[in-house]
């Protein structure tokens, strides 16, 4: 094969290949030899049919066969003479039209990654900010479990209810005088001051006893997710069934048995286990973005703009999809539009970072070896149904590119780890606000990186969606993922479907903190 190289620029690489057409035919012939065996024709023995008429019943879909098999050959050989490390899959085009007996030509066209001369990790200082688990937030979480699991009692015929009380109800809505679909119930629990059902609704319910009638009168949001019913008026009949009160949820060892757990003391053993595991992986968070934003600032080396627009791509798909949920999805869109260029420069950060901590770890002898690899597999597999699991598993083991994929997170905490023992860590005690809110300020960082990668890498429903609790900050793994570790929710349980006069889910709109995995 011919080959001569027309762009050298950068990291762009542009060659143009010869196949001679003898090359071609022989692999032609191969070919033909091999399919003349499994023909069978009329008036023939298998395996007899004379080459000729194989050639011309089968010679032009042989022909683009062996012309695929050259190219793909051609492409190897190309990389393998020029020592070249693509960064994604070459690009080829074939030039001209493919004409038995021609030599083929074909341009390949690519990005290599880059030569990182200098990896400078000397000198690296850390600071650790550790939180020490105390009673104080053992006993938050004592209290936000007994919250969930409070019971109620029963009220007397007279007793008039009060926030707090829990309010059974039936209830018929309308809108203009005329009824709407998903605006009537029977046996609704309503919390007063729960927040959960449309603003106005709960208030009127202050006051009121059991077998009591009584009509309420509100509007519906303007942003409320009916068309039909947003920013309009409406009525709702009422009946009180009853009025229950909060029995307090004593804390004591019969409390934990209620939760499975032994005693007490066993369960803030639990608990505290699970605060020190969170506070555990926020002050890895917090220490690795400090990390990477140190190797940043050191390192300044020319990435493969398709890598970069491959990150692109992905972040402005999340962001996309999240702008899309918003209370105002137009606005949410035109907010991060007019940040587009601050999320290339991430992806292009995310994407240096990854090839340096790549380099960084081929420099160390980092591995992943094949044992944590199908243990990788198979927590991957574990997600799915048990008939499916070995489905899963075995599209790893095929799949080079899904393996990676997989590969790549724990090959980068790796990397992370042989960082953090190279340098010189000091602690500094803090409380857990404290940890989210330095976690939050790098978050709110233009410059915000996030989950690094390598080469590696590559209306049937009753108009009532719940309004959501204030979003929980997402509960990071416990330290160790043994089986059987035993872990207590703490957040609420999701709430049932519910009718009309709940209020509808509001989203945030995106920030740039969404581009952020770290």
């Amino acid at each position: 094969m011919q080959i001569a190289e027309t762009l050298n620029q950068g990291l762009r690489r542009e060659f143009s290949c010869v196949i001679p057409a003898a090359d071609i035919a022989k692999r032609v012939d191969v070919r033909l030899a091999e399919v003349s065996k499994q023909i069978r024709m009329p008036g023939f023995r298998p395996g007899k049919v004379p080459a000729n008429l194989v050639r011309k019943m089968h010679g032009p879909a042989l022909h683009g066969e062996a012309v695929q098999a050259a190219v793909s050959d051609g492409v190897q050989q190309l990389l393998g003479e020029k020592a070249l490390r693509p960064a994604v899959q070459p690009q080829v085009d074939l030039e001209g039209d493919l004409v038995d007996g021609q030599d083929l030509s074909f341009k390949v066209a690519l990005e290599i990654l880059p030569t990182i001369e200098s990896v400078n990790i000397d000198d690296l200082a850390l600071e650790k900010l550790v939180v020490q688990s105390d009673e104080a937030a053992i006993a938050e979480m004592l209290a936000r479990l007994a919250t969930q699991q409070q019971k109620t009692e029963p009220a007397a015929a007279k007793y008039k209810a009060k926030t707090g009380d829990t309010v059974v109800i039936d209830f018929e809505g309308s809108v203009d005088g005329e009824l709407f679909e998903g605006g009537k119930g029977e046996g609704m629990r309503v919390t007063i001051g729960s927040g959960m059902l449309i603003p106005g609704f709960e208030d009127q319910l202050v006051g009121t006893k059991a077998n009591q009638e009584l009509t309420i009168d509100v509007k519906f949001p303007e942003d409320y997710g009916s068309e039909a019913l947003a920013g309009k008026p409406a009525q709702f009949k009422i009946m009180v069934q009853g009025v229950e009160t909060p029995v307090e949820t004593p804390i004591d060892d019969e409390f934990a048995k209620g939760l499975g757990i032994d005693s007490l003391d066993a369960l803030k053993d639990i608990l505290k286990d699970q605060i020190e595991a969170e506070t555990s992986q926020l002050t890895r968070t917090h220490m690795k973005r400090k990390l990477l934003d140190t190797l940043a600032a050191r390192h300044d080396f020319e990435v493969p703009e398709t890598m970069v627009e491959g990150e692109f791509e992905q972040i402005w798909a999340q962001l996309e999809q999240e702008a899309s949920r918003a209370e105002d999805p137009e606005a949410a869109k035109a907010e991060i539009e007019a940040e587009r260029a601050d999320y290339r420069r991430i992806a292009e950060r995310r994407v240096r970072l990854g090839l340096l901590l790549s380099e960084i770890g081929n420099r160390g002898g980092i591995t992943v070896s094949n044992a944590e690899m199908n243990r990788l597999i198979g927590q991957e597999a574990t997600r799915y149904a048990p008939a499916e699991q070995q489905k899963v598993v075995k599209f790893f083991q095929e799949n080079a590119m899904a393996a990676a994929q997989l590969r790549a997170p724990l090959y980068e905490d790796k990397v992370v780890d042989y960082l953090v023992g190279k340098a010189e860590v000091t602690e500094r005690a803090v409380s857990r606000a404290d940890l989210e809110a330095a976690i939050e300020d790098e978050d709110e960082s233009p410059a915000a990186g996030g989950h690094v990668h390598g080469p590696d890498c590559d209306h049937d429903h009753d108009h009532a969606p719940a309004k959501p609790a204030k979003k929980a900050k997402a509960k990071p793994a416990k330290a160790a993922e043994e089986p059987g570790a035993e872990e207590i929710p703490v957040e609420a349980p999701p709430a049932e479907e519910a009718p009309a006069i709940k209020e509808p889910e509001k989203k945030a709109p995106p920030k740039k903190a969404a581009a952020r995995k770290a």
